[in-house]
């Protein structure tokens, strides 16, 4: 069984693993419908493995030296490589505001993503005051890590920089989606507060 299987296979056999990456960070195994017919550019097909509340995707790529890149597309019409495999992806989904910065991140300048992410850091503890109880009980459940914040910025801004050739994303009817990059450095409407 490949490490993505095994994750997987853990999620859905531990309720309370479940219950939390699906309320509190996003991540459902049971809305694999939202990215049906999704492929990558090249044509190579990709395998969802679980949706989030508001209508996007994760998906793996096919294997590579051993391990399976985890593809993301949002239904808005964004998409990109997330990380270079599951254990990675879901570090960076239970410890960092992640969709938020690459919204924020000026077009993709890993410094603006690092000021966004210690901004969405504090946003995320004030409405959810147990939101690192709930990340250390999945990661030692799934037995991942919990990088430092800045860690994970840069994680993922190497793994979203790597999107174009070989990780975009297509719908059913050949239409690419945007790049993960944001153009945004702040919310427009009273920045951060």
């Amino acid at each position: 069984m490949t490490s993505s299987a095994r994750l997987l296979d853990l999620i859905g056999t531990t309720p309370e693993i479940d219950l939390l990456l699906r309320s509190s960070f996003g991540f459902d195994i049971h809305r694999k419908h939202y990215g049906e017919g999704f492929r990558l550019a090249s044509g190579a097909p990709l395998e969802v493995i679980a949706g989030e509340p508001a209508g996007g995707a994760y998906f793996l790529g096919a294997e590579q030296n051993g391990r399976r890149p985890v593809v993301f597309a949002s239904s808005e019409g964004e998409g990109g490589l997330l990380a270079d495999d599951l254990a990675e992806a879901l570090e960076i989904i239970i410890g960092l505001e992640w969709r938020d910065c690459l919204t924020f991140s000026g077009g993709g300048d890993v410094e603006i993503m690092q000021i966004s992410a210690h901004h969405l850091e504090r946003s995320r503890n004030k409405h959810n005051p147990n939101i690192d109880n709930e990340a250390a009980q999945v990661a030692a459940a799934l037995s991942l890590r919990i990088p430092p914040v800045a860690d994970l910025v840069i994680r993922l801004h190497t793994a979203a920089s790597k999107t174009e050739p070989d990780y975009v994303v297509t719908d059913n009817d050949g239409q690419e989606f945007d790049p993960p990059f944001g153009e945004y450095v702040e919310p427009r409407h009273g920045g951060w507060r």
